[in-house]
């Protein structure tokens, strides 16, 4: 819990996403204060202190956090820069907001968990189930179909261009264009899967409340993969296979997401998302993403875990899970063979 009435908060690698995303939230939120700015590209870092009226600029997150009045900072760098500026702003007792995954290897995430627990710092992860009011909607009725048998998710879309192996588009949206770092096996930590996938890994374990217990992969070209297959053993012995596609020619994205349980099925289909519930002994109900309620963004639930002491909805000690079942994925794809994911509980 924080004694003061904002949070003074650096963002570290304000690029692209961040640019789309967090900083707009940061701005419409007058419990955060967004003091300064830090990015390699000096050129790229006065556009986005321009554009979002910040002052304080960096190329160096170690200056930034020493010479700034700061309470939190924003992690929103390449997938291999995670660790270092977090460790670096816990150590020096900051909270921390993580763009997703949390890091790229199990034992350096459990160091920025174990580091927030002895400092009683906030480190919440920017995964989208916990603030995606249809998984909401999901957690929600899962609960009311029984015991789960299986699931099926299948996720189509074109990421081509993050990746650099098509042109970007002149209209995408954002403040300074993408790295496109995704593209760099070491950077990226991998291929889609660790980022894009990382979000369906995530709503498995967010809206079961189960962690899988066996992860079996495979892929186009591991590890720089943009198509998966990924089939997760839950505790009770259930499936749940994962189909995504970042390669699509289809124009748009496509989702089928499908709990089956011994009392009833939930699908949640489409973009944006609708939910259909089928109990087996009562009425097929659908409910639009338009008309379920609101949920915080990632820099809302930031600000009142931090102000409040309230649990964050993603803190680390839960995406630690995410990066423990990407290693399994990745090593399965490599091995050919059925993988446990490391134990982080």
């Amino acid at each position: 819990m924080s004694d003061c009435d904002r949070v003074r908060i650096g963002v570290i690698g304000a690029g692209w996403f961040a640019s789309r995303r967090h900083l707009p939230d940061m701005q419409r939120d007058e419990r955060l204060e967004l003091v300064a700015l830090c990015r390699r590209d000096e050129a790229a870092l006065a556009k986005m202190g321009d554009h979002f009226g910040v002052a304080l600029r960096f190329t160096d997150y170690r200056r930034m956090i020493d010479e700034c009045a700061l309470d939190a900072v924003l992690v929103a760098t390449p997938h291999n820069v995670h660790h270092a500026p977090a460790k670096y702003a816990l150590e020096r007792g900051l909270h921390v907001l993580m763009e997703k995954p949390l890091t790229i290897a199990v034992e350096e995430g459990a160091e920025l968990v174990a580091l927030a627990d002895a400092k009683q710092r906030v480190l919440t992860v920017a995964l989208n189930p916990p603030y995606w009011k249809h998984c909401h909607a999901i957690r929600d009725r899962v609960r009311e179909i029984g015991e789960v048998e299986t699931i099926e998710f299948l996720d189509t879309s074109n990421a081509e261009g993050v990746f650099g192996r098509v042109p970007l588009p002149d209209s995408l949206p954002g403040v300074v264009p993408p790295t496109l770092f995704r593209g760099d096996v070491e950077a990226n930590g991998g291929g889609n899967l660790i980022d894009g996938g990382s979000h369906l890994l995530s709503e498995v374990v967010w809206c079961t409340g189960q962690m899988p217990v066996e992860v079996t992969c495979v892929m186009d070209d591991c590890p720089a993969d943009m198509r998966s297959v990924a089939t997760l053993r839950m505790p009770n012995g259930a499936l749940c296979a994962l189909s995504v596609l970042a390669d699509s020619g289809y124009p748009g994205k496509r989702c089928h997401h499908a709990y089956y349980g011994t009392a009833g099925s939930v699908y949640a289909t489409g973009f944006p998302f609708e939910l259909v519930t089928r109990p087996a002994d009562g009425e097929t109900t659908l409910q639009r993403e338009s008309e379920m309620p609101e949920v915080p963004t990632p820099v809302g639930d930031f600000a009142s875990a931090v102000l409040t002491g309230a649990p964050s909805l993603s803190p680390g000690r839960e995406a630690l899970k995410v990066v423990s079942l990407l290693e399994a994925a990745y090593e399965s794809a490599r091995t050919g063979r059925p993988v446990e994911p490391k134990n982080v509980s």
